[in-house]
């Protein structure tokens, strides 16, 4: 866990590198460019749709006609709102964090191992960019699905505070790791350091969502939030985006630091092997 700190306390100083803040810049303005272009030519067609499936749907209209029991009367005129703005957050979230993973997290890659301490770790190229795109992809996939079947109780007050957290922290972790060893290390080490390092990462991850989910928490429950959805929802992005820089740093430095460790630990004991057949071999030349 001394590592784990000690990468936190590296990845926390260099987040607010000028050159990080402008990596965190970079792709919220990108995704923010898609998403409002995309949310400004389908708002009204969308919330129109979502409106008559909402009343309309025998799985889905209980809620408005629950909402008006329950003493809200003008719950049919927010409540597609609500609804469009909930689907949004994870779409947004994890387009963010997979747009990050393929174009940003190398260039922290190369960034931190220009760094005296970790200048002279060999690169043994065990990922590719297509492997890369497939590993990401994939592991966006599945977290999209568990984020829908799950969305549903994303409102119950303890469940807010840990659904949210653990998907980011799932996601983070799994990117993170591919993204940072690609390039340095082998397959079989990568899978050696994920199954040794399985739980710090895990714990890295999991910080990394509750990070992440602070203004998910705030975007979906302020009121402000739905009223000044596209102001709120850019500061929200780019919050979002620094956080995911931050994570990157902070797997970055703990990963690169175990390889080398890896790597230490398999020469001595290389070594250790040999030192050992020259001595048994010793006596018979004697």
């Amino acid at each position: 866990m001394q590592q784990v700190f000690k990468s936190f306390g590296l990845a926390l100083v260099g987040s607010m590198h000028p050159k990080m803040l402008w990596l965190s810049l970079r792709p919220f303005m990108i995704v923010s460019v898609f998403w409002g272009a995309l949310i400004w030519l389908t708002w009204t067609p969308a919330l129109e749709l979502l409106s008559t499936f909402l009343t309309a749907s025998i799985f889905t209209g209980w809620i408005a006609d629950g909402l008006i029991w329950a003493g809200f009367e003008s719950a049919r005129a927010w409540i597609a709102p609500l609804f469009f703005v909930m689907l949004l957050i994870p779409l947004i979230s994890i387009s963010l964090l997979v747009f990050i993973a393929l174009t940003t997290v190398p260039t922290i890659v190369k960034v931190v191992t220009r760094q005296y301490a970790y200048k002279d770790i060999a690169k043994k190229k065990g990922g590719s960019l297509f492997g890369s795109f497939v590993y990401t992809l994939w592991s966006a996939l599945i977290c999209l699905a568990l984020v829908i079947l799950t969305l549903p109780v994303w409102w119950i007050p303890p469940l807010v505070a840990v659904l949210p957290p653990l998907l980011w922290g799932w996601l983070t972790m799994r990117l993170m790791s591919y993204d940072v060893l690609a390039l340095h290390a082998t397959a079989e080490e990568r899978d050696t350091l994920l199954h040794q390092h399985r739980w710090p990462l895990v714990a890295m991850g999991i910080i990394s969502g509750v990070l992440g989910a602070v203004p998910t928490f705030f975007w979906a429950t302020s009121v402000l939030a739905l009223v000044l959805f596209p102001i709120v929802s850019f500061v929200a992005l780019w919050i979002y985006s620094l956080i995911f820089v931050f994570a990157a740093l902070w797997f970055t430095h703990y990963l690169l630091e175990a390889l080398k460790e890896l790597r230490s630990n398999e020469l001595n004991q290389s070594l250790n092997i040999e030192a050992r057949v020259i001595d048994t071999e010793l006596p018979n030349h004697g």
